[in-house]
This record gives C-alpha cells, sequence and structure tokens, in this order.
C-alpha cells in the first residue's frame, strides 16, 4: 500500500504534517485542538494509522419535510481518496472507506463541529463499527473528517425525487 512520504506531508495534506510527525510537527500542533481537530473530539491520546485527502461529491435528494415543505436532505457521500498523489480508495454510504489493498471500515458518527463556513460540510468525529480485511486500516477505532471544503446543500428543492451532487474535499484521519 503507498505510504505518505514524509518531505511531502505538510504540501499534501497540512494535517498529516501534524498527525504523522512531519520536521515542524511539534512547532504547529495546537494544544487545544490536537490533530488539528476540535478539542470536543477528545483525540489527544489517539494515534494516526493513515491520513488521506478525499475529493467527491455528497448526494442530496429533494424530499418533503414534516410540514410538506420541499428540502434536500443529505443521501451519501461519494469520494476519491488519495495519498502521495495516487489512488488509493473510495469513500461511499454506509459510511465506509474501502482502500486499495482490500480493508474496509464502516463508521458510526458520534461528535461534529461546524465547517470552516457556511457551506462546508461538518468536522466529524466516527467510530468505527465494522471492519473487513487485515491491511492498513486493521486496527483503526475513529476516523476523522477535517479541512472540509464545500459539500452543503441547504434551501428548497424543485421536485421530490430529485438528486443534486454537491462537490466537496476533506481530510480523513484514521486513527488507532
Amino acid at each position: 500500500m503507498p505510504r505518505l512520504d514524509p518531505r511531502r506531508w505538510g504540501a499534501v495534506c497540512p494535517i498529516a504534517a501534524l498527525l504523522l510527525g512531519g520536521p515542524s510537527a511539534a512547532a504547529a500542533a495546537p494544544q487545544a485542538a490536537p490533530l488539528g481537530a476540535p478539542a470536543a473530539f477528545d483525540v489527544a491520546d489517539r494515534a494516526a494509522i493513515l491520513v488521506v485527502h478525499a475529493a467527491g461529491a455528497q448526494i442530496y435528494e429533494c424530499k418533503a419535510d414534516a410540514g410538506g415543505a420541499m428540502t434536500w436532505v443529505f443521501r451519501e457521500p461519494i469520494a476519491t481518496l488519495v495519498a502521495d498523489g495516487r489512488t488509493i480508495g473510495h469513500h461511499y454510504v454506509g459510511p465506509s472507506w474501502e482502500l486499495t489493498d482490500g480493508d474496509v471500515v464502516k463508521g458510526k458518527q458520534s461528535a461534529t463541529a461546524p465547517g470552516a463556513t457556511a457551506g462546508d460540510v461538518a468536522l466529524l468525529k466516527l467510530d468505527v463499527v465494522e471492519h473487513r480485511g487485515t491491511g492498513a486500516l486493521k486496527d483503526a477505532k475513529l476516523v476523522l473528517r477535517l479541512n472540509t471544503q464545500g459539500g452543503a446543500l441547504n434551501g428548497e428543492c424543485p421536485k421530490a425525487g430529485e438528486l443534486r451532487a454537491e462537490p466537496y474535499s476533506a481530510d480523513y484521519a484514521f486513527l488507532r
């Protein structure tokens, strides 16, 4: 399985430098928010197994809410996972992350924090609730979604059943 080159951690993924101990990690790591995660995620004692960048879309479906108003409802993510410039897996409904080494983990949301702007999907902390495989993620206990950009879709929608893909990117950190 491809591994991140320590000389490129900061260039590929700023959070990777903090998570994986790049040369300036000690100086750059904030005390209140280890790993660049919100302090409420309480992950200071967790070690990173893998950090990847994801690029894809958040898929929404137009549905009627309890009052009958049409609104966009999150349906599922779809994203390519990239490390060191190479595709190493995919992220999809579950939520699940599948690597090219055959490993699959499924998560269950345990905490959220707002994205940097109203257009960014939330930061997430997910407990790993299912494993398949014995590759890089076999010891993963948590998944963090950090550094989100885009992906949020709000407002009314025109027709029930219509789907819309909202582009997003994020960093996913898999922790012991």
